[in-house]
């Protein structure tokens, strides 16, 4: 599924933020084009389904 999110650009020093501004989830790159591709991953990380732990096996 697509969603359409609002994002805040800045500069910090060498850095662009990138942030959302719907959820709070931001990121950063060199570029405009990086911190908004590094956003894009977050996001896909933040909304990913969470997947239960492997379970342990003891070694014997």
């Amino acid at each position: 599924m697509k969603r359409t999110f609002t994002v805040s650009l800045w500069q910090e020093g060498e850095w662009v933020v990138a942030q959302c501004l719907e959820v709070d989830v931001a990121s950063q790159g060199r570029t405009e084009e990086e911190a908004l591709k590094n956003l894009r991953e977050a996001l896909e990380l933040f909304f990913e389904e969470p997947q239960p732990p492997e379970p342990r096996r003891s070694g014997v």
